[in-house]
């Protein structure tokens, strides 16, 4: 029992112990790195380049004068690029004795070839119509175009298509606008309203409650 209690006790007194030596070691392997970005030739800061982590997805860009500053590890390979610019590695050093790294890292600016563009001239009106008229459009386009237009299907296009984002949210702005209209009041009811009753009327007319199954 004694022997158990004294193992116990030093176990309780090597565990903080550990876990302040892992931080340390943690906090020892978090590097600052900053510094400033600029061209070759003239020594003049870059603006908005990118600077990653390589393998990870955390990263920063330079301000308006090319400076930077992010948190890294001791190891980690930072990746500059810039869409005008050839782009540079730069690796922490695992023996980097500190936190703190500073780089003026330089990019030499790159030269991309874009795709050649035609410009041709706007048709006239009567090339125009002249091509329009000749178009040859199927049969079998045109029955299906002639039901997607029919009312019965937009109506049934209506009910069953969901609403958008702004639809959802115009919705919800209308009732919580109807609710501060008639705050302490009753409200409506569509059940002593004219206009409700005909509209109620003619879609029962047009079918609209019947069983589509």
């Amino acid at each position: 029992m004694k022997k158990f209690i004294l193992i116990a006790g030093l176990l309780l007194f090597l565990l903080p112990r550990e876990a302040r030596a892992q931080f340390e070691t943690s906090r020892d392997s978090v590097v600052q790195l900053f510094g400033i970005i600029m061209t070759a030739d003239s020594l003049v800061g870059i603006p908005a380049v990118s600077i990653m982590v390589k393998g990870q997805n955390r990263g920063t860009i330079s301000n308006n004068q090319g400076v930077f500053s992010i948190v890294v590890l001791k190891g980690d390979e930072v990746e500059f690029t810039h869409v005008s610019y050839q782009s540079k590695t730069v690796r922490i050093p695992k023996t980097l004795e500190g936190n703190q790294y500073s780089v003026v890292q330089l990019m030499v600016a790159d030269t991309i070839y874009l795709p050649a563009t035609i410009l041709k001239p706007r048709p006239t009106p009567e090339q125009f119509a002249r091509d329009f008229v000749k178009n040859q459009v199927p049969d079998d386009e045109y029955e299906i175009a002639r039901k997607n237009t029919s009312a019965a299907k937009r109506r049934i296009l209506m009910r069953t298509t969901p609403g958008d984002g702004g639809e959802a949210t115009r919705i919800q702005l209308n009732k919580v606008a109807t609710r501060a209209t008639y705050q302490g009041q009753t409200p409506p009811q569509n059940i002593f309203n004219p206009a409700a009753w005909s509209e109620f009327i003619q879609a029962w007319k047009r079918g609209d409650f019947k069983n589509k199954n």
